[in-house]
């Protein structure tokens, strides 16, 4: 029992204190310099109580704008990348020898960095869209990234392409955990593969919708690198999501302790959404 336990310390005891060193001991600086006027250049931060989230909530268009984009986009992007993941894992499901590569091919965009994939589909939404365009007169090709509608569904293509192979991984397993007597039973009954999928598959499988939406869900309010490689918010910060314009508040205009204060309101809408997410999405898995 002793031996059980120093090895779990061992173990456990380096990951526990990289994670407060990295992650617990930063968000508290963080919220205490929120409540101060710090530029992040001299060590002096003088004490300003509450006037920074004033500040935000008030007077800064640009931050409110941002919050609005975010929520679009984490509400389409969330729908579209669990949609298509969920397609896939059905896809590569079946008996087929083609399983293994298509699982491959669909699983490595998730491979490549956002910062990477931003430039790759920028080049293929301004050069690529306007070549194709162009030549076969379709106007709604030309012009991509360049106003906020056709920047916003960029973003949502680039994202669902690199994070829909890996739900897919998720719904994979979550389907492959289905008992193969439950399907032959169905069959048997005469249910067809609507029926199948809707009854037996769906209901079976929410517990992996739970992670999936709460994964997608994060990861769409996080966005950061694919925001700043594909449109770097524009144009006139249009596309700008919240990552970004915390980034830019703190390192273009030198205002950190106004940049921690949208950070730690960034963090409070992230963790109440999700965590109501998770509520209902349990709360369903029961009532299915």
């Amino acid at each position: 029992m002793k031996s059980s336990k120093l090895w779990f310390s061992v173990f456990v005891f380096p990951i526990l204190f990289a994670f407060i060193i990295v992650v617990i001991i930063p968000m508290f600086m963080g919220i205490y310099y929120s409540f101060t006027d710090w530029n992040g250049i001299v060590n002096d931060a003088n004490w300003v109580g509450l006037s920074n989230y004033v500040e935000v909530i008030k007077n800064d268009e640009a931050f409110m704008n941002s919050f609005i984009f975010t929520g679009k986009f984490a509400l389409v992007s969330v729908l579209t990348i669990n949609l298509i993941g969920f397609g896939l894992a059905l896809l590569v499901t079946r008996n087929s020898k083609l399983n293994n590569l298509l699982r491959s091919i669909f699983f490595m965009p998730n491979l490549i960095g956002g910062l990477i994939l931003g430039f790759v589909w920028q080049f293929i939404f301004t050069k690529t869209f306007d070549s194709i365009g162009g030549k076969l007169g379709l106007s709604f090709l030309e012009g991509w990234l360049s106003t906020t509608s056709t920047g916003f569904w960029g973003l949502v293509i680039l994202m669902s392409w690199q994070l829909s192979g890996y739900m897919m991984i998720i719904y994979i397993a979550a389907l492959q955990s289905i008992p193969d007597s439950l399907k032959e039973a169905a069959k048997i009954d005469g249910a067809n593969a609507i029926q199948r999928l809707k009854n037996i598959t769906i209901p079976l499988v929410a517990p992996a919708f739970t992670v999936g939406l709460f994964l997608t869900l994060s990861n769409s309010f996080k966005l950061f690198d694919q925001n700043l490689s594909l449109t770097n918010g524009g144009p006139h910060n249009s596309t700008q999501m919240l990552s970004l314009n915390i980034y830019k508040t703190a390192f273009t205009f030198n205002k950190f302790g106004l940049a921690q204060a949208k950070a730690v309101i960034f963090l409070i809408t992230v963790a109440v959404i999700t965590l109501t997410q998770i509520y209902y999405s349990k709360k369903r898995e029961v009532e299915m």
